[in-house]
């Protein structure tokens, strides 16, 4: 019993372990809706918390580095609001991202709302 349980959550693990933490999402976060969408204000201070919460991972120009994939990729810049919101409160242990729940929600949301009005100038 207890081989059958190990290798349950060994294949579970390795069959999430290739997945993005976007592809890890629920279907229920797409549904959250950005209350900043659309605010020069709110993507203004995206910019500044990006700078200092994710930059030295993802790259100042969203670019990716040795520790983090590029946030210029199409599978971000199509990934709904609330999957961002999601992946920023969750994190991705198995890829090494951490969990940005310590910051206040309007600061994730802010920093969704950078990272979509980036997206649209592209």
């Amino acid at each position: 019993m207890m081989r059958i349980l190990i290798l349950t959550l060994g294949l579970a693990y390795a069959a999430t372990a290739g997945e993005s933490p976007v592809d890890r999402a629920p279907a229920s976060a797409a549904e959250k809706r950005n209350p900043f969408e659309g605010s020069d204000r709110a993507e203004r201070a995206g910019a500044k918390l990006y700078a200092q919460q994710c930059a030295s991972c993802h790259g100042n120009h969203r670019e990716g580095g040795r520790k983090a994939p590029p946030l210029s990729q199409p599978e971000v810049q199509k990934a709904p609001s609330g999957t961002l919101f999601w992946v920023l409160r969750n994190g991705s242990l198995h890829q090494g991202m951490p969990s940005f729940a310590h910051l206040p929600e309007a600061q994730r949301w802010q920093i969704v709302t950078y990272l979509q009005g980036a997206d649209s100038r592209q």
